[in-house]
Order: structure tokens, then sequence, then C-alpha cells
């Protein structure tokens, strides 16, 4: 499409390119000891998360500031339904970008570097799904995928919130996701 679609010309062509680049393909996220999404980055608007995660902490933060607020309530409430009252922030150093996760109890909060595989895992899902502008299509490929079981429903939740706002397709084996 790109050598076709030239807006002067071919308009038809240039608004079908700008509507298929604007779809989202979630495959999964790397949360390896490695991953992108651990390492602080430097902080911009970032509307839509990366396909690698490597944006979570800004995502997050533009969540969090994002319009009305519905979006950063739906956060804040997914992530405190999901662990235990548990909330989420960025912290800013240097205009790097951290995601930290402050749960009861605990005498500091958890920097992404430090928080389990399944947790950071269920942030860059609610990442995705929240996105202050969802695409027109949202495609997620087993979401459920390496996380606790007690984490499905809330995932599920944000699944169902998110497809008020854009069309989501999901590709999962899980009854238990389907169910919820």
């Amino acid at each position: 499409l790109t050598e076709f679609a030239h807006p002067g010309q071919l308009a038809e062509l240039a608004s079908v390119r700008d509507r298929l680049r604007g779809w989202r393909f979630y495959d999964g996220f790397r949360v390896d000891a490695d991953a992108p999404a651990r390492r602080p980055h430097v902080g911009t608007r970032t509307p839509t998360l990366g396909d690698d995660g490597v944006d979570l902490a800004a995502a997050i933060q533009t969540i969090i500031e994002a319009g009305s607020g519905a979006r950063s309530e739906d956060l804040q409430g997914a992530v405190s339904d999901a662990f235990d009252s548990a909330t989420v922030s960025v912290v800013a150093t240097d205009g790097l970008f951290d995601l930290q996760l402050h749960q009861p109890g605990m005498l500091r909060p958890m920097r992404s570097a430090e928080i389990s595989d399944g947790t950071l895992r269920f942030l860059l899902w609610s990442a995705a799904l929240l996105s202050p502008e969802p695409p027109s299509l949202m495609v997620l490929n087993e979401p459920e995928t390496s996380l606790h079981p007690d984490l499905v429903r809330p995932l599920a939740g944000l699944i169902r919130a998110a497809a008020a706002a854009t069309q989501v397709l999901v590709i999962t084996h899980s009854k238990a996701l389907l169910d919820n």
C-alpha cells in the first residue's frame, strides 16, 4: 500500500493504509530479566503501548494523566482488584520513567525490574487495553498465558472495557477467560 497510497492521487488507498497502520497486534510480551519493560526509558506521551512493551512506564503515565480520569480509575481499579489493593505509579528520574507497584504491607514500592513475571505481564496487558487512544482493532493472542489463575478475571474485565471503545479480537484456549 505504501507504493500506491498517495493521498493526492489515490485517497482511498491512503485511507486504508492509515487505518491498517493503527491496528495493534499483541502476541505476548517479554518479561524476562532483560525485557525492555523492566528498564527505565525516556518518558514521553505514549497513547498506545508498543508491541514489545518498551514504553510501559510512559504508557501507564499517559493513562494516569489521560482526559477525564476514567482510564486512570480503570487502571487503578484493575491493579487493586488483581493485587489486593495495590496501586501503580510512575517515577521520573532524569527524564527516565520507571514503573512502581505499591502493595499494602511492603516498606517500599517495587520497581518494574523487581516485580514477578506474571505481575509485569498483567500490567503490560492493562496498558495495552486501557489506551487513551485505542486503535480501531486490537488483536490479543492468548493474553492469559503465564498469568496466575486469579488474574484471569481482572484481565477479562479489562478486555470487556476495551471492547466498549474498540474492536477486540482475542485468541484463547482458556475456558476461564471465556467464562469471565
